[in-house]
Formats: structure tokens, sequence, C-alpha cells
């Protein structure tokens, strides 16, 4: 499969296929250095929040707003709102954006979850730039699905501006989502770790999955795949209230699943996604075990854990928890280590652990629960490396960075 000739000219036209290794340059720099002339003078709903600025965090709103060949009409916000703070699952209302006056319309209102055509009555471009984490259960990018449907419905063009995977676009982890498991945490056949951007997601959507809107996708520029975001030089956001470092989008792929058990997965403490626990877990137990299987690039550390008043699981406790100790993130497998160590808490405490309503969404199948239920995890782990290997192949038709 190739990617269609429109998006390659379209990438070409803008100059971004020039791997000259100067600064990386996100795909908003790129787009309003050169606004393709097609699209001049346009009325463009953008999808953004807080995550998405230049290189010197001046936001896109602003960037967009007082562009001479853009207006801007339209405010869509995802998940966490346009600020990125609203809590995650937050309903989300819309409002009037205090700096431009442009309407903010909220995509996390309703089941649909995508643009309606209210939303888009007046709007001949549809743009899209939220930051990109690395893992399927991401609910941006599948916005982003949603939103390419709506624009081709609409028959106006979907344009992606384009950011690194700030995890690296190398390492590809997990098994691939059984359809029959779709969901808003995840919509389409990827690994968990699928080590692409948000571009040449939505090429592989558009094609391989056959949303077939009329996509341009703004490339980064100068942009590696064996880079992470500290590496790259643009100034790092937090991409949600719970996603506070590179250490735990390192981690999130895998320890994303513990929202799926009785444990906590670490939010409303210092440190979500690095740091699980319960109340009745045997810390120190677990942690003798999972570290007597050196594990690559990861030990792990007995700890206890205070839990704010306001979080979801275990309120105002002090827990025993388990911390995450990445000591080398190129070998280090989060997927991989989530099930097994969930596999050694179940273990441990067969009367304590509980699966939660969402592990099978998370996952992308029944197969992991099933598995750990039947102490078979070991030969579904190989199954899902062979599928991780066969979709780094066939995801090469449609990678846009080398």
């Amino acid at each position: 499969m190739r990617v269609p000739s429109a998006i390659v000219l379209a990438s070409l036209s803008l100059g971004v296929f020039a791997q000259d290794r100067a600064p990386v340059r996100p795909g908003i720099e790129v787009f309003l250095a050169n606004v393709p002339s097609a699209l001049r003078g346009k009325r463009v709903a953008l999808i953004t929040n807080h995550s998405a600025v230049d290189r010197a965090r001046t936001p896109d709103i602003d960037l967009i707003a007082r562009h001479q060949h853009l207006k801007l009409v339209a405010l869509l916000a995802p998940e966490h709102g346009i600020r990125g703070d609203a809590p995650a699952g937050a309903k989300i209302e819309d409002e009037k954006d205090s700096k431009t006056g442009v309407p903010i319309f909220s995509l996390y209102k309703s089941e649909d979850r995508g643009p309606t055509p209210e939303m888009l009555r007046d709007v001949d471009v549809l743009i899209y730039d939220l930051q990109e984490v690395g893992g399927r259960t991401w609910t941006y990018v599948s916005t982003m699905a949603l939103a390419m449907e709506a624009a081709r419905k609409k028959g106006i063009p979907f344009v992606v501006l384009d950011r690194p995977n700030p995890i690296g676009g190398e390492i590809v982890e997990g098994a691939l989502l059984d359809p029959k498991f779709k969901s808003f945490v995840g919509m389409y056949p990827i690994p968990a770790r699928h080590g692409m951007t948000v571009g040449e997601l939505a090429v592989m959507f558009n094609t391989r999955f056959g949303l077939g809107a009329e996509l341009i996708v703004v490339q980064t520029l100068n942009w590696r795949r064996s880079q992470w975001q500290d590496e790259t030089g643009l100034p790092w956001v937090n991409p949600s209230p719970n996603l506070r470092s590179l250490a735990a989008l390192t981690s999130y792929p895998g320890s994303v699943y513990f929202e799926g058990t009785n444990l906590t997965e670490g939010r409303g403490t210092d440190r979500p996604f690095e740091q699980i626990g319960a109340p009745w877990l045997n810390a120190a137990a677990v942690v003798r075990t999972m570290n007597d299987r050196r594990l690559p690039g990861i030990i792990f550390e007995a700890i206890t854990m205070p839990v704010a008043p306001t979080a979801a699981k275990f309120p105002g406790q002090t827990i025993p928890a388990i911390r995450f100790d990445v000591t080398d993130r190129q070998v280090y497998r989060p997927v991989r280590t989530a099930l097994l160590l969930i596999d050694a808490i179940r273990r441990q405490h067969p009367a304590d652990f509980a699966w939660g309503k969402t592990i099978d969404r998370l996952t992308g199948s029944d197969k992991a629960r099933l598995a750990i239920d039947a102490g078979r995890l070991p030969a579904l782990l190989e199954e899902w490396d062979r599928e991780a290997a066969a979709f780094v192949e066939s995801r090469a038709a449609v990678l846009l960075y080398r």
C-alpha cells in the first residue's frame, strides 16, 4: 500500500521532506510559514488544546487567530477541555474563548464525541493539532478519527498539524485491537504502543481503514524516529492532568491497564502512571518477585503512597504501592511489564485482586484477562510479540519519517 499521492504532494509543497538535522519544527510552524493557496482565506475550525504550541510556547489558537490568510471561526475541545485541566471523563460544556472571542464547542459532552454538523456549519477547513502520547488508549486519536469522518461528510479538507511521538517512533509493542472491542479508548486495530505520529495514524486511518477524508498532513520538520521528546528541543507541556512527565508517558502504554483493575494507577498521587497500589497490596513481596525476573530496563520499588482526597480510588488514604524505576527506556517494554505485574499481583492476592469493567477495552480484547486468569500469560505475550512485529512491517507504507 502506498501513501496517497495527495498526501505526498501536499507535504512536498510545504517543503517538509528535507530532514536536514536542523531544529525540530512542529507542523503548526511549517503550516503557517506557507499556508497552501487552496486554504487561504478559508474559515477554520481548530481541534486543539493547551498542548498545541510552537517552539516559543505560543498556542495554536493565537497563531491561527492572527494569521492573515486564515479566519478562525470555531474551536473544538477534546477530553480534558481546551486548557487540558478537566479530569478524565469529565463532561465539558461549550463556552467562548476569552482572548479571541471564538466559540469553543465541546467534543466531550455527548456519547458521539465527534464534530456535529452544527459545529461545522460555517467552516471551510477542519484543522487538528493535539499532542500524541504514544499509546492506543489515548482518546485524542479517536477524536481525530471521528473528526476526519465529519470532515468527509461535510466535504471539507482535514488538516493534521503533525508532532513527534514523544516516546519515539521505533518501539512497537502489544496486541492489535480486536475490532469487537472497539471503543473511544481504541477504535482501530493498532498495537498498544504503535510508534507512530498522529499524522501517520491519520494516513493509516484514511487509507487502510477507509475513512476517505480529503487529508492534508503537515509534517514535523527534522524529526527522526529515534528521537524522544527530550531530544527534540521542543517544549514540554503536560498532555493531560495526570501525564506530567516523559517518565509517565514511558510507562503509560502499559500502566494504563491498572485503570481496569481494583488497584490505583496513581491518579491522585505525585506520580500518576509511574506507581500503582492498593490498601491490601503486599508491595514488598510482589517487588521481590518482579525484580527476581530481571525484566529489561526496569526495577521496582516498594513504597507507601498518599492518595489525594479527591481521587476516585482510595481517596485520602496512604497505601502500599509499587513504583516503576525505568533504568533504560530503549529496552523497557511497558505493556509486557504491566501485564506481568498484574499477573504477579493476582497470584499473590487471589482473594483481593479483581478486574474492573474497562480492562478488555484498555487491552484491546478479552485475551489478557482470560490468559492471566488461566495462568497462560507467557504464551499470550509471545503471540503479541509476533503481532507487533507484523505491524512494524505493515505500517511501513504509511510512515512519513525515517
